[in-house]
């Protein structure tokens, strides 16, 4: 129960809380005010005995105590000859009666209090014989005649007071689920119309993400903690934006600024190739060479920060032609180790030519780095009932069809656990770190970049019978090009 009640929301919580304080409140004042509606009615019914035995007290005479009701004046008092609805005793010293009403004829004195003169005692009590049901509240009136003690006892019926009772429990036991479910929608209802502003400041946050600092949360009316709160978050996100504004400033401006002395350091290198050390000059090459990788992969990232990747210059990409392009790159440089396969079919899409191009020669460049004697190449294209992505990559693919790059290699492959993290910035795997291997962490950070800003996604998985897989879904341009593609043409 506790788990469950950590587990409820506010609007949840606020509910239950107020309807069953509401529901405490309910049942404690029914109980007392029934119980004060008791105590009315009952004390109605004694002062209606106490009036009946003081009516009777005035009609005792010496004479009818000594030898009856010789007149039958008091007979006719008490109601000896017919039932006026409460029962009237008149009792002597002895514990004889006098003289008592139809329905208590023959029966002993109704009850053993004997309050002293003019006095009034009273009890409730069962009087089995008697009509009804229902208690009854029987006044004994103390008082003397010719020197003669004598009690008038009187016994009213509670079956009237019963009666409002039983319909003010059954008012209660109906009205009250009815008032507490109508306190538990009122505060449903308006627990939630003040947590809307809340919900529209999380649902606003949701959806900013570091890509974009510049959204705001509404700030609702009015001057109230959920106003401040909005209004704190709208400063915070302003801060966070203009720190962000000035980080990707600086990396793109000291990416800049590094390529002129860079491109400098290279042009050095190869005009002193033959005047200095060979091995020096060849460190000096290879250093400024990734160097110069560096800086580009940080002026890419830095436009892809900016939403620049993809501009207005977009235009119509043939991924076929590029994987094929990067197979023949790979085959000349390697000598033909590792050995590439391709398999394509005819795939366009939309976007910057430039940076797909960079992002298939990552996924490549990353295939041969960790191949152990094999590439595998392949472009398909999914129609958009089976485009999506399993784990490993956010889903891509649009109902217009999905073109899907597939690179893999049999190399040692990449751990489950590391899949999704390969593709953050300055990640390298262990076995990956050495110089030697080459890389900095930035290739398939930049392919996830592209992918992402081309509305696509990157999955990496595992090569059927070993190795990586790393895939790079497309949405296919809306030209419909490679919507119906021809059999694939392997090489």
């Amino acid at each position: 129960m506790r788990r469950w009640w950590r587990g409820a929301g506010v609007r949840v919580r606020s509910t239950v809380a107020a309807t069953a304080l509401l529901a405490v409140l309910v049942v404690a004042g029914a109980f007392l005010g029934l119980a004060v509606v008791r105590l009315a009615l009952y004390g109605g019914d004694a002062e209606t005995g106490e009036l009946q035995a003081r009516l009777v007290r005035l009609a005792v005479t010496g004479p009818a105590l000594t030898r009856g009701d010789v007149d039958g004046g008091l007979a006719a008092v008490v109601g000896a000859d017919a039932d006026r609805g409460s029962h009237v005793q008149v009792v002597r010293a002895d514990g004889q009666v006098v003289v008592a009403s139809v329905a208590l004829r023959g029966r002993a004195p109704l009850s053993a209090l004997r309050p002293g003169e003019a006095q009034v005692a009273r009890e409730t009590v069962d009087l089995p014989g008697l009509s009804g049901s229902a208690p009854w509240v029987v006044t004994v009136l103390g008082a003397d005649v010719d020197g003669q003690r004598f009690w008038v006892v009187v016994a009213q019926s509670t079956q009237d007071a019963q009666r409002v009772l039983h319909v003010a429990a059954a008012l209660l036991a109906v009205g009250t689920p009815v008032l507490l479910g109508a306190i538990a929608v009122a505060t449903w209802t308006f627990v939630g119309r003040s947590l809307r502003p809340v919900e529209a400041i999380r649902s606003t946050v949701q959806g900013i993400t570091a890509g974009g600092l510049d959204g705001r949360v509404p700030v609702p009316a009015g001057d109230d903690e959920v106003s401040r709160l909005a209004v704190t978050m709208n400063s915070m996100l302003a801060r966070l934006e203009a720190s962000q504004r000035s980080q990707r400033r600086f990396v793109a401006d000291a990416s800049h600024e590094l390529r002129s002395p860079v491109a400098t350091l290279r042009a050095a290198a190869h005009v002193w190739r033959g005047q200095v050390d060979p091995e020096f000059a060849e460190l000096v090459a290879s250093e400024s060479g990734r160097l110069e990788a560096l800086v580009g992969d940080l002026l890419l990232l830095a436009r892809a920060d900016e939403g620049r990747l993809v501009g207005a210059g977009a235009v119509e990409v043939d991924l076929d032609e590029v994987v094929e392009a990067e197979a023949v790159r790979v085959r000349a440089v390697s000598g033909g180790s590792p050995g590439v396969r391709v398999t394509t079919v005819p795939a366009r899409v939309r976007g910057d030519a430039g940076a797909l191009t960079r992002a298939v020669r990552n996924l490549v460049d990353n295939a041969v780095r960790h191949a152990g004697g094999v590439v595998e190449l392949a472009v398909a294209v999914e129609d958009g009932d089976t485009a999506g992505g399993p784990a490993g990559g956010t889903a891509g693919g649009t109902a217009g069809g999905t073109a899907v790059v597939t690179v893999a290699d049999d190399g040692p492959g990449i751990p489950a656990g590391d899949r999704e993290r390969v593709l953050e910035r300055f990640v390298r795997l262990d076995e990956s770190r050495q110089r030697g291997a080459g890389g900095t962490g930035l290739g398939l950070a930049i392919v996830a970049e592209v992918a992402a800003a081309h509305g696509g996604s990157v999955e990496v998985g595992e090569r059927p019978g070993g190795g990586a897989s790393l895939r790079l879904r497309l949405p296919l341009d809306g030209s419909g090009s490679g919507a119906q593609p021809p059999s694939a043409a392997s090489r």
